[in-house]
């Protein structure tokens, strides 16, 4: 008789200080694996990010981490990552905005530094998986291939930002809350259960580099103010602003625009034009899209070949649409059911098949309802 208990793993448990990870990684431990918690220390000045508890990656994350490692009884470490994050995500995010794209950075961190960098180092260190708190299933078929699915509780589904991960990346991936189908006070009180601290530790929000929240604060800082126009879909002038960078395909706040539409509704941010500095505003009907083209594709698995009938998932906290996609040359061109609204360049759009991720790509330019405007 053949034994089919599968084996112990040596896996890496990346803890960022939260209640996920923690819970995550006594998890893995309770299910016989040999364990290893690791923090990732991102920045050469912690005390830059976001503190109080709403961070992944400050002193206090790392205390707090070492202290769960502490209670599950695993050894732990902090590895400084802190060049290949700046590098890979911060300077990214900036380089991004600054072409008049929206970034997903907390997707780049995935692909760049949990399981890119991190996984490297791991199984060059002799590891067999690495551990997250992400809810997202990898599920093994028949033939050893792995597929990435959605997590059995949709409400807190994660699998939008792990659709940059390729079937290698996933056959050393683990994610031991993806079965879990319970509310975050059950997982904190899991967490009070095995007498881990951060029970009640606040989630994190934003984006963690960040300290204050001032997005475009930020971006100032790195790129200057650099004021300019704010037009009509005419190009008439209507307001200025201090950066183009600031603003993002579908804001409706912080315009500052002076004179009122002539129909009396609200403008929303149509297009951003780093080349000459323009911001261009008008009525939320102009933000329908009917397509787009998505480049830098990444497959969780084999690239689909031929068109394909898909649901796409556009934000991390969006709802699924029905799109029909092509791989033609290099490019995801996809169509959309239903117009859809305020889609931007730089955003990712992951397409699954049921609740299997099928990949990921990053929007290059979209097509109007009313015009093609890139």
């Amino acid at each position: 008789m053949t034994d089919t208990t599968p084996r112990p793993l040596r896996v890496l448990a990346a803890m960022s200080g939260g209640v996920d990870s923690a819970v995550a990684a006594a998890r893995a431990a309770e299910a016989g694996h040999d364990v290893t918690g690791v923090h990732l220390a991102l920045s050469a000045n912690p005390q830059s990010f976001r503190t109080g508890a709403r961070g992944c990656c400050t002193i206090e994350d790392s205390r707090d981490a070492r202290r769960a490692a502490d209670v599950i009884g695993i050894p732990f470490y902090v590895w400084d990552l802190a060049d290949r994050f700046r590098e890979d995500v911060v300077e990214d995010f900036v380089a991004e905005y600054e072409a008049g794209r929206t970034p997903n950075p907390c997707l780049r961190c995935n692909e760049k530094i949990k399981f890119a960098a991190l996984l490297d180092k791991a199984l060059a260190l002799g590891f067999d998986a690495v551990c997250t708190g992400h809810y997202a299933k990898v599920v093994m078929l028949a033939d050893g291939s792995r597929e990435l699915h959605r997590a059995s509780d949709m409400a807190k589904d994660q699998s939008y930002v792990l659709g940059v991960l390729d079937e290698k990346q996933l056959a050393h991936a683990l994610f031991p809350l993806g079965d879990t189908v319970t509310t975050k006070d059950e997982i904190r009180a899991e967490a009070e259960r095995r007498g881990l601290a951060v029970a009640k530790k606040p989630d994190s929000h934003d984006i963690c580099f960040i300290a204050d929240g001032d997005t475009q604060g930020f971006l100032a800082s790195r790129l200057g103010r650099a004021e300019g126009d704010i037009v009509d879909e005419s190009g008439a002038k209507i307001g200025s602003h201090e950066g183009a960078y600031g603003f993002t395909i579908g804001q409706r706040k912080g315009l500052r625009i002076g004179t009122p539409a002539a129909d009396g509704k609200p403008r929303y941010v149509l297009d951003i034009s780093p080349v000459n500095n323009t911001v261009t505003v008008g009525p939320a009907a102009a933000l329908d899209v009917n397509a787009l083209t998505a480049i830098k594709p990444r497959w969780c698995g084999a690239a689909p070949t031929g068109p394909g009938t898909y649901t796409a998932q556009l934000r991390a906290h969006g709802g699924e649409t029905e799109v029909t996609a092509e791989l033609v040359d290099g490019e995801l061109r996809v169509s959309f059911g239903e117009p859809v609204r305020g889609v931007a360049p730089g955003q990712a759009i992951v397409l699954y098949d049921g609740t299997r991720v099928v990949g990921s790509a990053t929007i290059a330019s979209t097509v109007r309802v009313t015009a093609d405007v890139a």
